[in-house]
């Protein structure tokens, strides 16, 4: 992917005003498996899809919990997720020990931006190659934040990051209005939706997706994959018994149809070169 002399050094700006390394550490961000996440006012919930390199080795975790009050999904190189995870638990700790208090989840946010950022003004580093979704509570309500390899950092009502993560985000635009009011049990619901829409044609499994929700009175925690396939199995279940009853409707639709076409013929005009009509 060498594109020409400007990628080969972080500090190097184009001609066009483009870092290039910062840019491929975004594509490897696209390139991890997908990672969702939304809030409502009270609860956040996120998820992510477990990827296996193999079939004999285990998936690499994805969600990590940084205070009762703050966890993170990530997408892209999962070695960067992981050490700033630890970085973000140790900021959490620091403050608690010296306040007494939980940290604000924006204070972290800006905190993690700012290391993220000074990986792309050193020339001896490298730019972070993930991207966290950062899902939080604290007195100003639920929180849910993107941080990306450039240093910047976005508020969201419902994000999706990661391969073929655009899938999630039509899915998530579609029904983002209801989130605000929306209960812990809908947000979890909804979550599983759109880890399915990623999938395009997997079956999904309580297995290959792992949920975690933080909400008032509900300290951090992942989902057990029992109650994650508990709630599978049943919008599953929905949606199967509402393919029957749409069944008997398209039957009558299909009889109309063929009476309209014999009446058609019995009455139509017989003139050859008339085309036929789109049904």
């Amino acid at each position: 992917m060498f594109r020409n002399q400007y990628d080969t050094d972080v500090t190097t700006w184009s001609p066009a005003g483009r870092l290039f390394q910062v840019e491929y550490a975004m594509e490897a961000v696209k390139q991890g498996s997908a990672a969702i996440g939304l809030r409502s006012k009270t609860h956040v919930v996120l998820g992510c899809v477990n990827k296996a390199n193999s079939e004999l080795s285990s998936h690499q975790k994805k969600i990590f919990k940084v205070d009762d009050h703050i966890g993170v999904a990530i997408a892209g190189l999962t070695a960067d997720g992981r050490v700033l995870s630890r970085y973000m638990r140790n900021e959490c700790i620091n403050y608690s020990f010296t306040y007494e208090s939980p940290l604000p989840v924006g204070r972290l946010v800006v905190q993690l931006a700012d290391k993220a950022q000074v990986c792309t003004q050193r020339s001896w580093k490298r730019p972070y190659g993930v991207g966290l979704l950062v899902a939080g509570l604290d007195e100003s309500g639920a929180h849910l934040y993107y941080n990306c390899p450039s240093g910047n950092y976005f508020e969201y009502q419902a994000f999706a990051i990661g391969s073929r993560s655009q899938a999630a985000k039509t899915y998530l635009e579609r029904r983002f209005e209801n989130f605000t009011d929306s209960s812990r049990d809908d947000l979890v619901k909804d979550a599983i939706m759109a880890i399915r829409e990623t999938l395009q044609g997997e079956t999904l499994k309580s297995s290959i997706c792992t949920i975690a929700v933080v909400g008032v009175g509900e300290p951090f925690h992942a989902l057990d994959q029992g109650t994650v396939q508990q709630i599978i199995d049943t919008f599953e279940s929905a949606e199967e018994q509402e393919d029957p009853a749409t069944e008997p409707d398209a039957a009558t639709g299909q009889e109309a149809a063929a009476e309209q076409g014999t009446a058609a013929d019995q009455g139509g005009s017989t003139d050859e070169g008339a085309a036929p009509m789109d049904i």
